[in-house]
Formats: C-alpha cells, sequence, structure tokens
C-alpha cells in the first residue's frame, strides 16, 4: 500500500500541471511575436535599400545615355529609353546603337513594392531630370520609412 501511494506522489511531481504549461506558451507566442516583428522589420529595410540601389544604377544608366545622346529622354519616353531606341528618327537609332545602347538590360521598371519608377525630364530644383520611388503605399508623400518617397537627390553621395 505504502508504495501505492508513492508512486502515486512521484507521477504527481513528474508531470507539468495546467498552469506551467500556459505559462510556457505565453513565453513562447511572445517571443514568436517579438522575432516576427523583427523580421518584418528588416523586410522593409531591405526594400528601401534595394529601391535606392536601383536609383542609383537607373541614374547611371541615364548619364550613359546622355553622354551617348548628348540629352536626357523625355519623360514621355521615359526610362524605356534605356533599353530599346523606339520612337527615335533613324538618325537618333544609328546614335543610340553606335552610342552603347542598350544602356540597361532590365525592362522592368518597378519598385520593390511592384509601383514602377516615375521619370520626368527635366527634374525639379534644376535638375535635368528625377527618379521616384512613391514607397509602400505607391502614393506621393508617406510618413513611415517605408512609405516615404526616395528621390535619385535624396541618395548619400547625390549630385546636388
Amino acid at each position: 500500500m505504502m508504495m501505492m501511494v508513492r508512486m502515486r506522489s512521484r507521477r504527481r511531481h513528474a508531470a507539468l500541471t495546467l498552469i506551467e504549461l500556459l505559462v510556457v506558451m505565453v513565453i513562447l507566442v511572445i517571443l514568436a511575436g517579438s522575432i516576427t516583428f523583427y523580421v518584418a522589420n528588416k523586410a522593409d529595410q531591405a526594400r528601401v535599400s534595394r529601391a535606392k540601389s536601383d536609383l542609383q544604377t537607373l541614374s547611371t544608366a541615364l548619364e550613359a545615355y546622355n553622354n551617348a545622346m548628348a540629352e536626357f529622354p523625355t519623360t514621355e519616353q521615359g526610362l524605356k529609353a534605356l533599353f530599346a531606341p523606339e520612337g527615335l528618327d533613324s538618325d537618333k537609332q544609328a546614335k543610340w546603337r553606335a552610342g552603347g545602347g542598350p544602356f540597361l538590360q532590365r525592362k522592368n521598371f518597378n519598385d520593390p513594392w511592384g509601383h514602377e519608377y516615375q521619370y520626368v525630364c527635366p527634374g525639379p530644383d534644376g535638375h535635368d531630370y528625377d527618379i521616384r520611388c512613391v514607397g509602400a503605399d505607391g502614393k506621393a508623400g508617406g510618413t513611415s520609412a517605408k512609405d516615404q518617397d526616395i528621390s535619385v537627390w535624396d541618395l548619400d553621395g547625390a549630385k546636388k
């Protein structure tokens, strides 16, 4: 009889109580939530970095276009003028090809959020052109880091 009481007592002490299980589950949920928040924040930062890198690449291609053609593409021609001489007369098409065109291999001009980069020529504040990313919300302006507009002229090291 004494032996059975001891075995039951050991079983009770060896098992986890419902409260202990709930405490462990709450701790795991808190950890999972904080890790998810951290990873989501890093993904947004990576998209902003990629958009800035894309703007630098497009700016370099536009400068190469300008060196070959002695002008920047018009707003109507847009960034598509960097990879295809469509809409140019035959003399300018020949100049485009002789100058090194295509100046960009990529034909997709979408930012990391799927919106098209906005190109205007001439640009604001006396710049020859402007390339802009409208951010995650797809609208001009924005208050959070992922929603703010990014202009090629706002980048570190950009020509002012």
